[in-house]
């Protein structure tokens, strides 16, 4: 499995699909990377196990929150959940771009 590259990654929120674009680089057991959306820009550092990513991310537009995602990447497609603190779980959905 290799998530190295770009992705489109499609967020479904409460407040409708947010759509982040996403450069991965991968090392052994960790990634780093940056992504770029309506809520901003942000270097990302994560985890790799398998076919798994996992990461978070503190935004703070529209209101400050943790996002804490999980994303199985399986060739060109990722599928995985975020954790949008009280706000409960959103699904994600991605494709190398």
């Amino acid at each position: 499995m290799s998530a190295d590259g770009n992705w489109k990654i499609t967020i479904n929120t409460p407040m409708g699909a947010q759509v982040v674009n996403a450069s991965i680089t991968t090392s052994g057991d960790s990634f780093t990377g940056k992504t770029s959306g309506p809520m901003g820009d942000q270097e990302i550092t994560g985890k790799v196990a398998g076919d798994t990513l996992t990461w978070s991310a503190n935004i703070t537009s529209p209101m400050p929150l943790t996002l804490e995602f999980e994303a199985k990447v399986d060739g060109d497609a990722m599928t995985g959940n975020v954790k949008l603190g009280a706000f409960g779980n959103a699904a994600l959905s991605g494709v190398r771009a």
